[in-house]
């Protein structure tokens, strides 16, 4: 008589009283009996589980052995964080903060004519021949063979402005059938655009890429909006030529300044600082109040909290994960 087993021999599992075949082996609970059956010799052991999709096994396959989770690794790629290293990394978001409330404070003293047009434009020659000079003296000296192409570069900076002035008064009645109420919004939405869309961790020094271009375009276009509400043409002008030269081109001198040295990074946070605050001082006491307290805040609060809030980051990694091929870039290969 066929012996009947209440437990499957392979992997233990109990029989159900209607099963008889076991549903993760197959293996018959009613066997006919043999050599080992009559002589109370255990069944062939299987063969050791391996982990291969592409080879058949007698394994079911959602089977997990023991060694699966020898593997695990937690917070393996985690990052660890110093504050004071934090906070000078959070100098680049200052710096742009400071960057657009300079600039709104340039334009509120162009529009209630607090700021002639000619003392901008002389202040914005000015600073730009000053910054291009400390940029091609700093790429030069990083770069001793390089050559920057100053003629062309001059060259199209005088077409460009020449081209501006000529769009002046088109900019000037771009917008003249708009309520005051549109144009101040629309500002505030382009410049939360620029501002969540500016490049702050870029290393490009050179060149605006995607999405800094889109946080460009937008400051540019936020300043066409903020002049068409200007007296004269020739302060649309000023206002227009100091928002290239300021959402354009700074952006690049501060990522130049902040790969050569850090104290100067720090110089240029604090000067930049003080000078919205200085000048939105004389507009609204409340906002630089405000404005104090934002910078205080994305300074030195947010750095001590992502690093206290770090540590209940829970990464983990283990045999699950998809396999990521290590390129080897680099190396030739002699087929001869």
């Amino acid at each position: 008589m066929s012996p009947v087993f209440n437990y499957c021999p392979r992997d233990g599992r109990h029989f159900r009283e209607d099963e008889l075949i076991c549903p993760l082996c197959d293996f018959q609970r009613t066997v006919d009996p043999g050599p080992s059956t009559q002589t109370g010799l255990p069944p062939k052991p299987r063969h050791p589980w391996r982990k291969l999709l592409y080879v058949k096994q007698e394994y079911p396959d959602n089977y997990v052995d023991d060694t699966f989770l020898e593997e695990l690794q937690k917070n393996a790629n985690v990052r660890h964080y110093e504050y004071w290293s934090v906070v000078l990394e959070s100098t680049v978001i200052s710096q742009h903060i400071s960057s657009i409330v300079i600039f709104v404070a340039v334009f509120i003293y162009l529009y209630l004519e607090d700021l002639s047009s000619h003392a901008l434009i002389t202040i914005g020659t000015v600073g730009t021949a000053i910054g291009y000079g400390f940029w091609d003296w700093s790429n030069s000296k990083s770069t001793p063979g390089s050559n920057f192409q100053r003629r062309k570069i001059f060259k199209g900076a005088g077409l460009f402005f020449l081209t501006l002035l000529g769009l002046t008064p088109i900019l000037k009645t771009l917008t003249e059938e708009t309520s005051k109420d549109t144009i101040w919004a629309l500002t505030v939405i382009l410049f939360l655009a620029n501002l969540a869309f500016h490049d702050y961790g870029s290393g490009n020094r050179r060149n605006i890429k995607y999405p800094g271009s889109l946080s460009t375009n937008a400051a540019i276009f936020a300043s066409v909006v903020l002049a068409s509400r200007l007296a004269t043409n020739l302060h649309v002008f000023g206002l227009m030529s100091f928002a290239v030269e300021w959402f354009a081109l700074f952006p690049m001198l501060r990522r130049q300044v902040k790969s050569i040295s850090n104290r100067g990074n720090l110089a240029l946070t604090v000067m930049l600082f003080l000078t919205a605050t200085t000048l939105f001082s004389q507009i609204s006491p409340a906002i630089v109040v405000i404005y104090i307290l934002g910078m205080i805040f994305l300074t030195f609060v947010c750095p001590f909290w992502l690093i206290w809030i770090q540590r209940y980051k829970n990464e983990i990694h283990g045999p699950w994960d998809e396999a990521r091929p290590k390129i080897q870039h680099g190396r030739s290969v002699d087929y001869n």
